[in-house]
């Protein structure tokens, strides 16, 4: 479900991108505007990247975001009659979408391609994201501009436009950073890190939901497919967070969910877990990994498993893929790290081929160094999964171990 620029010049609520909504768009004769242009025929396949395509995507995407529809003929720039574009293949699709990562700078991603198939009348409707990362590029041989939509044309910037499109970009990423710091330390607050080691977690969308909330329903869904997802990445067999929260009840928080902590036992407390999932589509998550249970005892505070880590990176990334879905974001600025304020030096232990805890080629840390990462919530599932590999891989390199004991590299046939 969408609230596209047909939806709002019909006046209609959110839905589906449909035939009929198209319909009902050219008898209304409706106009082009900043987000909204008519286009009667597509751009061939072969030498896409020499065609208006990428001007017409970086323009959009300069001006907030918006739809190209192919298929509609328009008169004095609104809507006259649709037209048929011809058989859309699957390749076809694929080189609008390399297009805009290849032939534009910074590339624009997560474009939305719709086919609406009506005997006679085939259309097909690209939805381009809004982007922070403006302004976007096209290069023509030694030139270069930035394209931007003027209501129903698209013109080109000038430097001070420019100018202030890149000051903004760098205003972002600051209110990112920002945003991120504040997450982490929310998540980190009270942690007995003095007693054993704690992995906190928090990601934020690039561009937060600004309205809407999440209902309890909504956020027990997203917990429970995070929990699915999450054994997919990396199986059973390690200690997963989302296995020691309440995802049946979360709990109402400052425009959040939390699923509070259900090791509560006194057998249990070494596996307590908390995660938040915000109305804007940040999430954040804090699970104790030092002093976890052994086969002879518990571990000491400082001792981290390399196989807790990775459960909880792959419950991190599965909780933002899925939070993802639930709330429209797409981008999302990821960070982890490792806190610990004992006085040993913080232990990453593997295991030996009989599988017995090994720290042999493990490096003391006296600090953790947090890890950081972009990642595109809405990428294709092969894509997406080693995203999680290596972010799970960077985690457990940095204390010195090398493979990875529960996230196995990703495969092509890998449905997730």
């Amino acid at each position: 479900m969408s609230f596209t620029a047909l939806h709002r010049a019909l006046g209609m609520t959110p839905g589906p991108i449909t035939d009929e909504l198209l319909d009902a768009a050219v008898a209304a004769g409706v106009a082009e505007a900043t987000d909204l242009d008519w286009k009667s025929e597509l751009p061939p396949a072969r030498g896409i990247s020499q065609t208006d395509f990428p001007k017409d995507v970086a323009a959009m995407a300069n001006s907030g975001g918006g739809m190209i529809v192919y298929g509609v003929h328009e008169k004095q720039k609104a809507a006259a009659k649709r037209v048929d574009v011809g058989e859309f293949e699957e390749a076809h699709e694929r080189a609008l979408r390399s297009a805009a990562i290849t032939a534009i700078s910074p590339p624009v991603f997560d474009l939305r391609v719709h086919r609406l198939k009506s005997a006679g009348n085939r259309a097909v409707v690209v939805e381009v994201p809004s982007s922070v990362d403006g302004p976007h590029l096209i290069y023509r041989h030694e030139y270069f501009g930035a394209p931007v939509r003027n209501d129903s044309d698209t013109v080109w910037m000038k430097e001070r436009q420019i100018e202030a499109m890149y000051r903004a970009r760098f205003d972002e990423r600051r209110h990112a950073t920002e945003a991120l710091d504040a997450l982490v330390d929310e998540a980190a607050a009270g942690r007995d890190a003095d007693r054993r080691a704690w992995l906190i977690a928090a990601a934020h969308p690039r561009i937060p939901r600004l309205a809407g909330r999440l209902s309890r329903d909504e956020a027990r869904v997203v917990l429970e497919r995070t929990a699915e997802l999450a054994l997919v990445y990396a199986g059973r067999g390690g200690i997963h967070p989302l296995e020691s929260v309440d995802r049946s009840n979360p709990r109402p928080g400052l425009r959040r969910w939390i699923a509070v902590n259900t090791a509560t036992s006194e057998h249990a407390a070494w596996k307590e877990s908390w995660v938040t999932i915000h109305h804007d589509g940040s999430v954040t998550l804090a699970a104790a990994v030092g002093g976890h249970r052994s086969r002879d005892g518990y571990f000491e505070g400082w001792q981290v498993e390399s196989s807790a880590i990775e459960c909880a990176i792959a419950d991190l990334m599965a909780l933002v893929r899925t939070t993802a879905g639930a709330t429209g974001s797409a981008e999302y600025e990821v960070r982890v790290r490792i806190d610990w304020n004992g006085k040993d030096p913080l232990s990453i232990l593997t295991v030996d081929t009989f599988g017995f805890p090994f720290h042999d080629v493990s490096t003391p840390l006296r600090r953790y160094t947090p890890v950081e990462t972009t990642v595109n919530a809405g990428e294709p599932d092969l894509d997406y999964y080693w995203h999680v590999h290596d972010l799970a891989q960077d985690c457990v390199n940095q204390g010195g171990i090398s493979n990875l004991l529960q996230i196995r590299p990703p495969e092509p046939d890998d449905q997730v």
